[in-house]
């Protein structure tokens, strides 16, 4: 997978995930195994037809797939998205804590020096 691509599925992923009511849910999918946007309005504040816009959107970012059994539409997690998603965020951390170590490091260097160097005015 190409760097833009990465940065395409991340962006779409946490632009979806950035609504709460589609967190509630992509947990109330990891839970069910799979669902309907019936099944899944049951549970929540809002209607059907709101569910429906907003898989569409889980859907978009590559967060949910839909498979017609008869009459119904079911829906389930796809890991895929979010595991990419997970994947950049474990880069990031790890830059981010090579950028600290460095950081620490230099500042016990500097510590250690003003240490020797009052020995050395004593």
């Amino acid at each position: 997978m190409t760097v833009s691509s990465v940065a395409e599925v991340v962006d779409s992923v946490l632009t979806a995930l950035a609504d709460p009511t589609r967190r509630r849910l992509l947990d109330q999918l990891s839970a069910a195994d799979q669902a309907t946007a019936s099944t899944l309005a049951a549970a929540l504040p809002i209607s059907r037809q709101a569910v429906v816009k907003h898989l569409a959107v889980l859907d978009a970012a590559g967060l949910v797939e839909s498979t017609r059994v008869g009459r119904e539409v079911r829906f389930a997690v796809r890991p895929d998205a979010l595991a990419v998603t997970a994947g950049w965020m474990t880069s990031l951390a790890a830059e981010w804590d090579a950028r600290l170590a460095r950081i620490k490091h230099a500042a016990e260097a500097a510590e250690k020096r003003l240490e020797t160097d009052r020995e050395q005015l004593s």
